[in-house]
């Protein structure tokens, strides 16, 4: 049942896409950033349509703030594939960005990912309410920046090179800055659409941020190149700074399952209602096993 409800995001958003896509003329730039944000789960879209439900959205502004993030997740990812950040050959088992075009094309595909996120949420189309497209636009520029995914990977590469090994709770801020601020964003972009109270998404997509992230790091830590579509066993090569590497696979696991109960408990206010975002949440974490 959840996939299927993935799959009906997924198309929702790459149909939104391929719309957006048609506006633009031909040119390798945007056929760069059609592949960039091409496949993927689009968990953080799934979110954001999950919780828009939830707040009565309409379909139509849910799924603009969805293509969004994913926009914005397709730039993060570009960026980070690059020879000056992870050195990624390899993304949803496709050539990276920079491997299939060149690096410079890879720096402006993300720029304009990231600035198309922007313009997506900033028109009418994604909500009548100018107060409520200011605020999706500034809190994701919040999710993005200096405060979130910029900063956590700057914490991830000091990380590497650190004379003393990073503490958990260094660790868990470096984490809740590079993979839970998006989630968060996309969580809670549902009840800002709507006006309404987004305490409890953000508690949800808080915790469900760092079990996603201790799934990722297992993934890396065990998992089949050939399923996860891209290179594995980096983290330990690069000495980066995860729970696994702290705890150790068990414990962490262990944790991310604490983790997904926690998320879970924080839907309690929703009800029933809230079953698809539970199910997303236990799928997380089970992509680590």
């Amino acid at each position: 049942m959840f996939l299927r409800r993935l799959e009906e995001a997924q198309s929702s958003i790459d149909d939104c896409l391929s719309s957006i896509f048609r506006e633009f003329g031909p040119h390798d730039l945007v056929d760069a950033m059609r592949y960039a944000v091409a496949g993927g789960k689009r968990m953080r879209g799934f979110l954001v349509l999950a919780g828009s439900k939830l707040h009565d959205v309409p379909a139509q502004q849910a799924v603009r703030a969805a293509t969004a993030v994913e926009c914005l997740h397709g730039y993060s990812l570009v960026h980070d594939d690059l020879p000056c950040m992870d050195n990624d050959e390899l993304r949803r088992g496709m050539p990276t960005v920079h491997k299939k075009w060149n690096e410079s094309l890879a720096v402006l595909t993300g720029d304009a990912l990231q600035s198309l996120a922007y313009q997506i949420l900033a028109e009418a189309e994604t909500s009548p309410h100018g107060d409520v497209r200011a605020e999706l636009v500034r809190s994701l520029a919040l999710a993005a920046g200096a405060s979130g995914i910029a900063l956590g990977q700057a914490l991830d590469i000091a990380a590497e090179s650190a004379e003393t090994p990073p503490t958990r709770e260094e660790i868990e801020l470096l984490q809740s800055r590079k993979t839970g601020s998006l989630l968060c964003w996309s969580a809670q972009a549902g009840p800002r659409l709507a006006r309404d109270d987004d305490a409890p998404l953000r508690k949800f997509a808080e915790a469900l941020g760092l079990a996603y992230q201790i799934a990722d790091d297992i993934v890396d830590a065990e998992g089949d190149p050939a399923v996860a579509g891209k290179r594995l066993r980096k983290d330990a090569g690069a000495g980066k700074a995860t729970l696994v590497s702290l705890l150790g696979i068990e414990a962490a696991r262990e944790t991310g399952r604490k983790l997904v109960e926690q998320a879970c408990g924080a839907l309690d206010p929703y009800g029933a209602k809230a079953h698809d975002l539970r199910e997303a949440a236990k799928f997380a974490i089970e992509r680590g096993k």
